[in-house]
């Protein structure tokens, strides 16, 4: 059921302004009280808490449950901007995904609310079951190059530390407040996995490669062959993934994909 303005305006009261914050799913809303402003969510994931209480999302405020079942959540609204593609090349943004990734307080909770690790054998079957009902499609032949690499690595992806991986780490995502605190919100993705999953999107979107040994260095890692690998092998399976759900970049995704496995392939540390 839609969640609109008039509900949050009941939740609050009539002394509360209430405005979109934007979105399609009309699930969050900003709301402003004399010198009080909330950022208003609803059924945001429990793990908002603990996220909270590192400083890691701004500070939840309150929670409150509704008769229907549905959960608010009220965070401090902020003042702040979003990061460009530019300043993600900040060593802030690398100790902050650092101290996020090696969080075994947030390993635990998400842990006890159900999550599973990602299993790199389940999700590359599962990439490669997106093509199994397109017998009359031709698959591009560097998709064909593409999942063998990826099954020559496979065994390369196990045995690697498991680590809470917000999977969704586009420069909107990165909240800079006024104060110069940092922020990396919208959580609804989160999963349990290699680090590399986070690392391999961050790197190959906003840092030039020349840059990778420093920002690396920033996070707490060294550079090496491994992570590359692992770093290509979850970047081609997202590019794979979204070349079969927006076929109108289909050819802008193809060449992405071919600069990926290139660079893969090539690369010696």
């Amino acid at each position: 059921m839609e969640w609109k303005v008039k509900d949050v305006q009941d939740i609050l009261g009539e002394e509360w302004i209430i405005a979109s914050a934007g979105g399609s799913s009309g699930e969050a809303y900003y709301a402003q009280n004399k010198n009080k402003r909330l950022f208003l969510k609803r059924n945001s994931s429990p793990f908002l808490a603990v996220l909270s209480a590192q400083g890691i999302v701004p500070k939840l405020v309150w929670t409150k449950r509704l008769e229907n079942g549905d959960v608010i959540t009220a965070q401090d609204w902020l003042e702040g901007k979003e990061l460009n593609p530019e300043e993600m090349q900040h060593p802030t943004v690398a100790n902050l995904l650092s101290t996020i990734h090696y969080s075994t307080e947030l390993l635990d909770m998400l842990t006890r609310m159900g999550k599973k690790p990602i299993d790199p054998k389940q999700l590359l079957q599962d990439t490669k079951s997106q093509f199994t009902n397109q017998q009359e499609t031709i698959i591009p032949v560097v998709i064909h190059q593409a999942f063998k690499y990826l099954e020559d690595k496979l065994d390369h992806m196990y045995g690697v530390k498991q680590m809470v991986c917000h999977c969704d780490l586009n420069h909107n995502n990165w909240l800079l407040s006024d104060l110069g605190q940092l922020y990396l919100i919208d959580w609804d993705n989160a999963e349990i996995g290699d680090a590399a999953i986070d690392l391999g999107m961050l790197l190959h979107w906003y840092i030039p490669e020349s840059d990778w040994d420093s920002w690396l260095e920033n996070y707490g890692v060294e550079n090496n062959e491994e992570l590359i690998t692992r770093m290509h092998w979850y970047m081609m399976l997202e590019v794979i993934s979204s070349y079969n759900q927006h076929q109108k970049e289909a050819a802008q995704r193809l060449q992405e994909l071919k600069r990926l496995l290139d660079r893969a392939l090539s690369y010696k540390k």
